[in-house]
């Protein structure tokens, strides 16, 4: 994929894509299986975390609140109720410990919006998955919310949602640029409804995440943000 000139909307995606998010969950994880260890090892804590995390998606959705509601269902299940409430407390402040995450901006994020911002020539937009007033405090936070002409959360990233995105602006799919890390929710569906996108990798992937990645004609992988400039 060349020079992009037709494009009107550019949207990003904003957990580790604008700034870091999955090694903050990790971390959480990682203290979360040391604390259930007495009752099961690492791998099956996790094991049995993604399980319980999938099951809850269809009614709780994603982000930090739905992720504590998780921990606290595993970590009842795995100990077989023997845990104890002094031990759920804890992991409940392990979970609420990711309402507030810093949201400073990966490298290159914000000269990059600042350069876009000031060229004109696009409407900037974060669409994100996830939990509104989560997502809202990070980009307050991240001191980006400036750069952006609409702020998009919704419950989820499919065809469906980017087809209503270009509605609400009142473009075509040919007419946005989506710009995120993963392939599954940032990626796949734009490219399948015709669109364009940019995919930036980040080192941490959400085990939720994961799927199989390809090439596509209407598709770059870039390794830095800025590098985004040199597409529009």
């Amino acid at each position: 994929m060349g020079k992009l000139h037709d494009i009107k909307v550019v949207a990003f995606d904003a957990d580790d894509t604008l700034w870091d998010c999955q090694t903050h969950f990790d971390e959480v994880e990682r203290q979360y299986c040391q604390m259930l260890s007495p009752w099961a090892d690492e791998a099956t804590v996790s094991r049995r975390l993604f399980e319980t995390e999938g099951k809850n998606m269809p009614v709780t959705g994603y982000g930090s609140k739905a992720f504590t509601l998780s921990l606290l269902e595993n970590a009842v299940n795995i100990s077989d109720g023997e845990i104890t409430a002094r031990e759920l407390m804890r992991i409940q402040e392990l979970g609420i410990s990711l309402l507030n995450l810093p949201g400073t901006p990966l490298p290159g994020v914000r000269e990059t919006l600042e350069k876009l911002k000031e060229k004109g020539q696009y409407r900037l937009v974060v669409f994100t998955k996830g939990e509104i007033m989560d997502q809202e405090g990070k980009l307050l936070r991240s001191g980006l919310w400036d750069f952006f002409d609409r702020v998009e959360v919704v419950s989820n990233k499919t065809t469906r949602q980017y087809r209503e995105l270009c509605e609400t602006f009142g473009i075509t799919i040919h007419e946005l640029l989506m710009v995120g890390n993963s392939f599954k929710s940032d990626i796949e569906p734009v490219i399948k409804l015709g669109g364009r996108a940019v995919h930036i990798p980040f080192h941490a992937v959400w085990a939720h995440e994961v799927t199989e990645e390809y090439d596509h004609e209407n598709l770059t992988v870039i390794g830095h943000f800025s590098e985004i400039l040199d597409l529009l």
